[in-house]
């Protein structure tokens, strides 16, 4: 199934889409309630459009966002680093995420070289602790898309990455997760971002370095993994950054992140 969060008054809630749009459904609660509770999901009420649909990110509250540097090689090699022999974390506050057709926005006197990345994004279903590789999958929910939106001049500038990741809208996420049952081949599928419809980044997760059975056991391996918890596997080629010259996001671009067998994830850019 595909399941979506969205916004009702000062509520967020979760729906289910279909051909007609999103289905409100009676549960009460967000997407993290649901995977603590775990209950039937029935119909209520009319479904909603999807152009009238206020989207809420895809997960609203994560306990953790855990991202993966340098996890595909061409990107290794059009940043001069070496790729990894493990994976090479760090984290993105919740405080980034934001909703499909959110701006994404920073205030220029903190930076002015905002880049985007184009990432697959694992929801992670039940508490999971010290799992095999033969055994992660099965603590996944489902994926959705992201961008790892990126300030480069302090990411770089600080020689640690958490700040330069971590400002408020830096992380989009949806427009909705599509449960691991319906998205049998995470392992190879198309990934793509493009800035106002000009084709940025074109690559197939097959190409990543260490897959998502591998990262979801690492990580367990290294740290409780929560229901709620969102993994990022990295970017492939073709960011901003390490273009000849540099390309940055500016105020009133629109970025566009379209990964294979889930959709694609938009949002408008705004200075403040």
């Amino acid at each position: 199934m595909r399941i979506a969060q969205y916004r009702q008054g000062d509520e967020i809630r979760i729906g289910l889409i279909g051909e007609g749009g999103l289905q409100p459904v009676d549960f009460r609660g967000d997407l993290i309630d649901y995977l603590r509770q775990r209950v039937e999901l029935r119909p209520a009420g009319a479904p909603l459009p999807l152009g009238q649909v206020l989207w809420a990110p895809a997960v609203s509250r994560p306990s953790k966002i855990v991202a993966i540097g340098l996890n595909y090689r061409d990107h290794a090699d059009e940043s001069g680093g070496r790729p990894p022999e493990r994976p090479l974390l760090f984290a993105k506050f919740p405080n980034s995420v934001a909703a499909h057709g959110e701006a994404v926005t920073w205030d220029t006197s903190l930076t002015e070289k905002v880049d985007y990345e184009a990432e697959l994004a694992v929801v992670i279903g039940r508490r999971s602790r010290n799992l095999g590789v033969g055994d992660a999958l099965a603590a996944v929910f489902g994926y959705t898309c992201a961008n790892d939106v990126s300030a480069r001049d302090l990411q770089f500038g600080d020689r640690q990455w958490v700040r330069g990741k971590s400002l408020d809208s830096f992380c989009p996420l949806g427009p909705w997760i599509v449960t691991a049952d319906a998205f049998t081949e995470p392992l190879d599928v198309e990934i793509t971002c493009r800035v106002n419809g000009r084709l940025m980044q074109s690559s197939r997760t097959s190409r990543m370095i260490f897959k998502v059975p591998e990262l979801v056991s690492f990580l367990s391996r290294n740290f409780t993994l929560q229901p709620g918890d969102v993994i990022l596997t990295g970017t492939p080629s073709g960011v901003g950054a390490f273009r000849d010259p540099p390309v940055y996001l500016q105020s009133g671009d629109e970025v566009s992140v379209t990964i294979e067998g889930i959709g694609t994830l938009t949002n408008p850019c705004r200075t403040v």
